[in-house]
């Protein structure tokens, strides 16, 4: 069991977690100088680690060498400020391929993610992700959404497994969740990691915390990152009056915007990043644009956002 110093050396610090968007030029093709651009922005934002080509990053529409391209981009433009973790995912010939590719490419950790379309048992789940792990040095972070869910007593072998450090949740299933925290505390010595990884997951980590998990991943960040940064200081800090203020103006607004549209938890923050930063262009088939509508509105409820801030109080900055 070594989940403690891979996990150490994995070294996520508390703060958001900035899962960037892939750009794309006016051909469609992937442009890594706005791509740069926007880690770069990330990470000097004050993000706390780098999710390069997950689900936000369109890692279902990336080719192999498009994957390895952006992977290695980021790791450049972070240079080790923070820690770079790639995406790997499909079958499980296909998931040890990408992770190669990302481990060849500098990346830190990987995240592996459902497999693709099968509904597979917990055995298959269990040796898929065992596998996965074994084909690199990379500590691993397993997804758990979709088609891949799991027991406790499954969760229970992933952490035993050497070079799986963490769950990360997407499914929302809260009591399912706590016995898998209970479980792995019970049953596994060391340090686990969870996640929450629930599309805008500001909207339900006070929650997730209350059960014990710290971290989330935030699609926010990509756009908005003082508001991102603002709500994760005032969860730290315990300033119930901000994170509310921020739920009830800003989050809760986006995310009944964000569920007007199948796909808009990728194609509506990236049209956020469009509103406010680089041109990183559309989002790749089979995901579509969001209304004109629904970006004026996005627009509309990102400058409510920040007008929040402004009365954000002096001591919680």
């Amino acid at each position: 069991m070594t989940t403690a110093p891979l996990a150490a050396r994995l070294g996520i610090p508390s703060g958001p977690l900035f899962f960037p968007v892939t750009a794309y030029g006016p051909d469609g093709a992937v442009d890594l100088d706005t791509y740069r651009t926007h880690v770069r922005r990330g990470v000097e934002a004050g993000a706390a680690a780098v999710f390069a080509c997950c689900g936000t990053g369109e890692f279902h529409a990336l080719t192999p060498e498009e994957f390895q391209a952006c992977v290695r981009a980021a790791v450049e433009e972070v240079a080790g400020r923070v820690p770079v973790v790639a995406g790997a995912g499909y079958g499980t010939a296909l998931a040890v391929r990408y992770a190669q590719l990302a481990e060849a490419a500098g990346a830190d950790g990987l995240l592996a993610m459902p497999p693709y379309l099968v509904v597979a048992g917990q055995e298959g789940l269990l040796r898929h992700y065992r596998e996965v792990a074994a084909a690199t040095a990379l500590p691993v972070i397993v997804y758990q959404r979709d088609n891949a869910v799991f027991t406790p007593d499954t969760v229970v072998g992933l952490a035993r497994t050497d070079g799986i450090i963490g769950l990360k949740d997407g499914l929302g299933d809260l009591d399912l969740m706590q016995r898998i925290v209970s479980a792995v505390r019970t049953e596994v010595p060391g340090d686990f990691l969870y996640f929450n990884g629930l599309p805008t997951a500001e909207q339900t980590q006070l929650a997730y915390r209350a059960i014990g998990v710290p971290l989330y991943s935030s699609a926010v960040f990509c756009f908005a990152p003082e508001i991102a940064l603002a709500f994760h200081r005032a969860l730290e800090a315990g300033d119930d009056t901000t994170v509310n203020r921020l739920l009830d103006g800003f989050y809760r607004p986006f995310v009944e915007l964000r569920a007007r549209g199948r796909g808009y938890a990728v194609a509506l923050v990236k049209a956020g990043v469009r509103l406010r930063g680089p041109a990183v262009g559309e989002v790749r088939p089979p995901l579509h644009e969001p209304s004109e509508d629904h970006v004026k509105q996005l627009a509309e409820v990102i400058e409510r956002g920040y007008a929040l801030l402004e009365k954000e109080p002096e001591e919680s900055k």
